[in-house]
């Protein structure tokens, strides 16, 4: 079989104000004590894998995450700014609703425009694209052959998927990523990629 390296691309656990859709982006908002609970199911699932690093977005609610995980594999997570969800600017910490009362034409040509449309102050998918693959592919090169935890955001996991399986942008919510979920991508030595495990 054709080696492979394999990544654990994980969602951070459920995060406070989770009742009502809105974009947290970069906003450092902090987890539940479901999301808490959802690290530890997660650390005794992959508790059998021989995973030897870690990096992880260096927001709190994946950081903190990212810790429980590590203890039980007695290896240090690496914070990556690079890893951060979006950036969607002025929008960060409102609802949809709120986004859609206060800004109905920039809410619209978003929905419009997925891939390239800017909230102002913020960044698009292409940005965020630009930023996190690099880091992805640094990973891979590194850990040759070897099982590698990340963990980060809702966003930045389906660009990852998104990639791994060669779709565009504009599928990024034809993907799911639920609080708390795995996801498992082999990297193999001839530059294709599988995804093994989708919100699981």
């Amino acid at each position: 079989m054709t080696p492979a390296t394999r990544i654990y691309l994980i969602r951070h656990g459920q995060v406070a104000g989770n009742d009502q859709p809105r974009y947290n982006g970069q906003a450092d908002v902090g987890l539940t004590d479901i999301g808490l609970e959802q690290y530890h199911v997660l650390k005794e699932r992959l508790a059998g894998n021989p995973i030897s690093a870690c990096y992880t977005s260096d927001l709190s609610r994946c950081a903190i995450g990212a810790k429980i995980l590590c203890g039980r594999f007695g290896i240090e997570p690496v914070p990556r700014t690079e890893l951060r969800e979006l950036n969607i600017g002025v929008w960060e910490g409102l609802t949809w609703q709120e986004i859609a009362q206060r800004w109905p034409t920039e809410w619209q040509a978003r929905l419009s425009d997925l891939v390239n449309y800017r909230v102002p102050q913020g960044e698009n998918l292409l940005d965020v694209e630009a930023r996190v693959m690099p880091v992805i592919a640094e990973i891979v090169e590194r850990h040759k052959w070897q099982e590698i935890l990340v963990v980060g955001h809702g966003g930045v996991n389906r660009i990852v998927l998104l990639n791994a399986i060669g779709a565009p942008l504009a599928g990024m919510f034809n993907i799911e990523q639920n609080y708390g979920c795995l996801n498992i991508i082999d990297y193999y030595s001839d530059g294709r990629a599988a995804v093994k495990l989708l919100n699981g």
